[in-house]
């Protein structure tokens, strides 16, 4: 758990998952039904394909996926499911340009692992070690059906920060308050310390929240669920122009459930 006093700069991670019995984010299905009232086809099975260089020793196994051997994953894929991500380009910041690029674990897994390294962002991901648990961390998501995009973010053409941009109506988190079809949540963490304490993170996160918006027409809402504990993210996410909406228990943490609507954008 982070500590109460931890720097919203350093991030505002997923919450960890506690041996409840409930699905993993990218373990729920997608019944025909859910599908319909989102407008999406109904799900199709496909081949997974080996990874070019994969091998048993230097790929995790993710269900078979990096193994070779045959794993299922839902249409519609490949991040339709967030409005692909990779196309919404870049933005003019206060900050800088900034810009979105969905991970490469071959170009981008050195550098996310020695951020998730770094003791305030471990306090919040619980992802120090090896490189393979930062491995282990992305590869369900970019083997996924796209419901979760893993991303570093790129400021005035340096890599900076990573984030995860999410179906939060299709995660667990849906089960602890009253989602919305299309709502979408993100995670973050600013990367370098020189970036963190200086603002940059509520000017980034107004920027990813508004790409969400602008990119998503049928998203009315972008989620965010920090550690209630941790006031100096709240405050980021509120001056980012995110609503408090209620506090909500996650299975480890109690998290203030931070909210941006489509409607209330322009006023705050």
């Amino acid at each position: 758990m982070a500590s109460a006093d931890a720097h919203t700069d350093a991030g505002t991670g997923p919450a960890p998952q506690a041996d409840t019995g409930a699905e993993d984010t990218l373990d729920l299905p997608l019944p025909e039904e859910l599908l319909a009232l989102f407008g999406e086809d109904p799900p199709a099975t496909a081949t997974c394909p080996q990874p070019p260089n994969a091998s048993a020793s230097s790929e995790p196994d993710d269900a078979g996926r990096a193994t070779g051997t045959q794993a299922t994953m839902s249409r519609p894929a490949a991040s339709d499911l967030l409005d692909h991500p990779a196309d919404w380009g870049p933005v003019t910041t206060p900050a800088g340009v900034f810009q979105l690029v969905p991970v490469r674990v071959g170009r981008d897994l050195a550098v996310i692992s020695r951020w998730m390294n770094d003791p305030a962002v471990a306090a919040f991901w619980e992802l120090a070690g090896s490189e393979s648990v930062t491995a282990d961390h992305l590869r369900p998501q970019l083997d996924g059906d796209g419901r979760s995009v893993p991303c570093l973010g790129v400021l005035a053409g340096v890599p900076m920060s990573y984030w995860e941009i999410y179906r939060a109506d299709l995660d667990p988190l849906a089960r602890h308050y009253p989602a919305r079809p299309h709502d979408t949540g993100i995670h973050l963490l600013i990367g370098g310390v020189n970036n963190r304490g200086r603002g940059v993170g509520t000017a980034l996160l107004r920027a990813v929240s508004d790409l969400v918006l602008d990119n998503r027409p049928l998203c009315a809402r972008v989620v965010a669920e920090p550690d209630l504990r941790n006031t100096p993210s709240v405050s980021a996410f509120l001056s980012a122009g995110f609503r408090f909406s209620a506090e909500v228990e996650l299975p480890d943490k109690r998290a203030a459930l931070m909210v941006r609507d489509r409607t209330h954008r322009a006023l705050l």
